[in-house]
């Protein structure tokens, strides 16, 4: 059985089950981008691209941007990320740049030098009719009941 297919006519359809791993002890000088989800527990010096999920292990090191939908960290990053949906950095974490997410979770103990910014989500009360003007709770006309001793 041979390693190499030397058959250059042969396309390879992408399989979003698969996950793409940058193992420990590998260097990428360069950018990284990637359809599917992606585990790097190497080093990469490069702007870092994942359309799905992405997994920064503890041994990560990233000089560059990184960008993917979810993201999880537990190594280094000395760049800004940006996480359009929910971006975890864990206990063992260094992020020294600025984070953009929706949603966020800092571990205790995680370090990070930077600054925060939220995207709000969209809001459900674009369809209704109240124009964004908050309800003011309705009256029961009933009267608190007193607390007992």
């Amino acid at each position: 059985m041979a390693l190499f297919n030397n058959n250059k006519n042969q396309s390879v359809a992408f399989n979003p089950n698969t996950l793409n791993i940058i193992n420990s002890g590998t260097q990428i000088l360069g950018d990284v981008n990637s359809d599917g989800d992606m585990r790097v527990d190497g080093s990469i010096k490069g702007y870092l691209t994942s359309k799905a999920r992405l997994v920064l292990g503890p041994t990560a090191i990233i000089e560059g941007d990184v960008k993917a939908a979810n993201i999880e960290i537990s190594g280094e990053v000395n760049g800004n990320i940006y996480a359009t949906e929910l971006l975890t950095v864990k206990s063992t974490a260094k992020i020294s740049g600025d984070i953009v997410s929706n949603k966020l979770i800092i571990e205790a103990g995680a370090i990070f030098n930077g600054s925060s910014k939220m995207n709000k989500p969209k809001e459900a009360s674009l369809n209704n009719n109240n124009n964004g003007a908050k309800q003011q709770p309705q009256a029961s006309g009933k009267q608190p009941e007193a607390i007992a001793n």
